[in-house]
């Protein structure tokens, strides 16, 4: 007998389905025009960070803090910052020095500016970030919280030209004899209007940025480090109206990752990913892929637009697509446009919704489970240092890609374009050079500009995921 939990999910992908052709909210305000089914121009919140008069501007140095180097300065930047929100708000003032820190908890109305040649420290010692219920890899599980965190809070920000450094000895995954989540640099639960700009940050085998759970986030002008490790650059997790500006990320694993929840906890929490907006920004990648979408989407991830922006560097794929069957939701309306990529690995775009991530304990079982992907566009590419222009032909056939085009595409790469299980794809203007084989590589493919394309044998889909014997439950 199906459960009540999975005859809500199908209830709730038709009412999605349904709601396609009402506008999007969207952090690309007036000027941005969603795609696809959707149609019209996006509104709602307009992509502007919030603005501020503060009602105090406090100083860390009057409070005790010494930015020496040496002392552990927590109490004194805590103090500081508790103080400014029971005011009512305002700039917490940090001037030039290196602040040894643990965890600081930022409060509502709190806007931390770092001055020029101010440095946040991460200390080594795990006991200096509290315990929490934290995400990790798309499930929530206790872990160490980040060096500067928020939950449940409300117009915050980290602004100016200083830095925040990570302690490399906090690096890591949790393990079965130490299980714990290992604390991010910068984390936000549940939090809302959250304004990141101008400052600098250098973390190392675990990420940088983390909002989970929270609304209007704008992100500008930060240059983030995380090579010689697998950290990712910016982890964007079950949030809404995202802008990510001007930003130079470089790191060893994903520069940006979008991601919504895994298996059937994911997907009965129903926390989308959608409206973000990734533009002008400059990524370099050592590990993984520059902008990774999944492969945790089991809350579903939408309306995600990417342009002029510039990948100098990606060890597997520029852009890459992924998820598994057991994830169930969605990945639709991804747009890019105004791209070029360069010395890639792998090559400039992939899909696999086919075996991509960690197989959950908890899966969506059936059909239901195989994310079902919508309206890809990609539109004025130019690619050099290109093993393959695109890998999609991890596509399963159950649910096959609905909506994708490729136009105005131009440079070199080695390999051209391999499509499975694609509806209504829409290849025009591609003019790359240098690739061995036939440009079009085609199964179980439908749409225009596909004269002349070689058919090749889709992949193997795997085997489907069964139904529990007990439906799954929140626990």
């Amino acid at each position: 007998m199906a459960s009540h939990l999975f005859e809500r999910r199908s209830f709730l992908k038709k009412a999605g389905q349904s709601l396609l052709a009402v506008p999007a909210l969207s952090a690309m305000g007036a000027v941005a025009e969603m795609p696809g089914k959707h149609g019209g121009k996006a509104r709602g919140w307009d992509g502007s960070p919030f603005a501020y008069t503060p009602k105090v501007t406090l100083n860390v140095r009057d409070y005790g803090a010494t930015g020496d180097g040496k002392t552990n300065d927590r109490v004194a930047l805590q103090e500081t910052i508790d103080r400014c929100g029971v005011f009512g708000g305002g700039e917490v003032v940090v001037p030039a020095g290196d602040y040894v820190t643990g965890a600081l908890a930022l409060r509502s109305d709190v806007v931390l500016r770092l001055e020029k040649d101010a440095t946040l420290l991460g200390t080594p010692d795990f006991d200096d970030y509290p315990v929490t219920q934290v995400r990790w890899e798309g499930r929530w599980i206790q872990g160490h919280i980040a060096l500067i965190y928020a939950i449940d809070a409300s117009r915050i920000g980290i602004v100016g030209s200083g830095k925040i450094v990570g302690n490399p000895a906090l690096g890591g995954r949790p393990r079965k004899e130490t299980p714990l989540r290992h604390p991010a640099l910068i984390e936000f639960i549940e939090c809302r209007d959250i304004r990141l700009e101008d400052f600098s940050t250098s973390n190392h085998l675990m990420w940088s940025i983390h909002p989970t759970n929270c609304e209007n986030i704008f992100i500008k002008g930060l240059t983030i480090r995380s090579t010689g490790g697998n950290g990712d650059g910016i982890d964007i997790d079950s949030s809404k109206h995202v802008v990510i500006d001007g930003c130079d990320i470089a790191t060893g694993d994903d520069c940006i990752s979008l991601k919504s929840g895994r298996g059937a906890e994911g997907y009965a929490l129903l926390r989308t990913t959608e409206d973000v907006l990734i533009k002008n920004c400059t990524f370099a990648d050592s590990i993984f892929a520059c902008i990774g979408i999944g492969s945790e989407t089991s809350g579903g991830i939408r309306d995600v637009r990417i342009e002029h922006c510039k990948f100098t560097r990606a060890k597997t794929f520029a852009i890459y697509i992924k998820s598994r069957p057991g994830r169930g939701a969605f990945i639709e309306n991804i747009v890019a446009n105004d791209l070029d990529a360069s010395d890639m690995t792998g090559g400039f775009l992939r899909f696999n919704i086919l075996n991509s991530g960690i197989r959950d304990e908890f899966q969506v079982p059936g059909d239901e489970g195989i994310p079902t992907i919508r309206n890809f566009r990609f539109s004025n590419i130019r690619v050099k240092e290109c093993p393959i222009l695109v890998e999609g032909t991890g596509i399963h056939p159950h649910k096959p890609l609905e909506g994708f085009s490729l136009v105005n595409v131009s440079g070199t790469c080695e390999k051209g374009i391999y499509l499975a299980n694609v509806k209504d794809a829409v290849i025009r203007n591609v003019s790359v050079t240098g690739f061995a084989g036939p440009l079009l590589n085609l199964s179980n493919v439908t749409g225009k500009g596909l004269v002349g394309a070689t058919t090749i044998a889709s992949p193997p889909m795997g085997e489907p995921v069964p139904t529990p014997s007990q439906p799954y439950r929140l626990h």
